[in-house]
């Protein structure tokens, strides 16, 4: 299964999520993410394996890696404020648009790091970019998308809102021709 490491943003910013796309929704070439799957991702696996070991690394061993890592981190449950509009890689060539963290990047980091150096101990590939905690508002396939997103860049700088977290998640993501679906495969409890 192809899965990731995340924090999910509660359903009641759902709604302010769509309104920091609303700018760029509709341009070309522009993929908005479903407001209601928005989350921080801190650590993507790609294709891991399932209990019956049909891939490596095995799921048991992600879940314990998981664990591990939040022992590691020591993160008690922290709040984390979303605000403003950034894009990868940068404004000349736009791939994606996103939301970035105001407060609670620096506990969402040592997560990461955590993640990061247990997954990776496990053979999953290591991150090939620093670590920006954000949420991904949209993909931009063409210039007339990136137009738009630059556009909102220079308009709006939207406040989503701020939320209480308390653990994160192992998520499965099935990529289907309309979009990816998650399912939570496992919570970890901070603190």
């Amino acid at each position: 299964m192809r899965a990731f490491f995340a924090v999910d943003l509660p359903d009641a910013l759902a709604p302010a999520v769509g309104d920091a796309q609303a700018p760029f929704a509709d341009a070309p070439g522009v993929n908005p993410v479903d407001p209601e799957q928005a989350h921080v991702t801190l650590k993507f696996l790609g294709e891991i394996g399932g209990r019956d070991g049909g891939g490596d690394p095995p799921l048991d061993d992600v879940i314990a890696a998981g664990e591990r890592a939040v022992d590691r981190a020591g993160v008690a449950p922290f709040e984390v404020e979303v605000a403003g509009l950034g894009v990868f890689p940068n404004r000349e060539y736009v791939s994606v648009a996103w939301a970035g963290v105001e407060r609670g990047g620096g506990a969402l980091a040592a997560l990461h790091e955590a993640l990061e150096a247990e997954a990776t101990a496990l053979g999953v590939d290591p991150a090939d970019h620093d670590f920006t905690p954000h949420v991904t508002l949209a993909r931009v396939e063409s210039a007339a998308g990136a137009d738009a997103v630059r556009d909102a860049l220079e308009a709006d700088d939207p406040a989503i809102g701020s939320f209480s977290v308390g653990e994160i998640r192992l998520v499965e993501s099935r990529l289907t021709a309309s979009g990816p679906e998650y399912r939570v495969v496992r919570e970890f409890e901070l603190g």
